[in-house]
């Protein structure tokens, strides 16, 4: 299941300072998901962004708003 995938990739962020910059210098959810997959995660942006202002473990998912952004 790629949540579970997603929680364990959220759980290696935590302990990893220099995986935890990348993914905060990731522009999209799906730019996370990328990062993720070079890893071996399987999760979309999508699935990511469903548990935006959620707590896993010690982090805490964000969705970042950036101005000119349209949906």
């Amino acid at each position: 299941m790629s949540i579970d995938q997603l929680k364990a990739f959220l759980g290696r962020v935590q302990d990893d300072a220099s995986l935890r910059q990348a993914v905060q210098a990731a522009a999209t959810a799906d730019d996370v998901a990328q990062i993720g997959a070079t890893l071996g995660f399987e999760f979309s942006g999508d699935e990511l962004l469903r548990l935006s202002g959620q707590r896993v473990g010690r982090v805490t998912v964000t969705k970042q708003d950036i101005p000119g952004e349209y949906n």
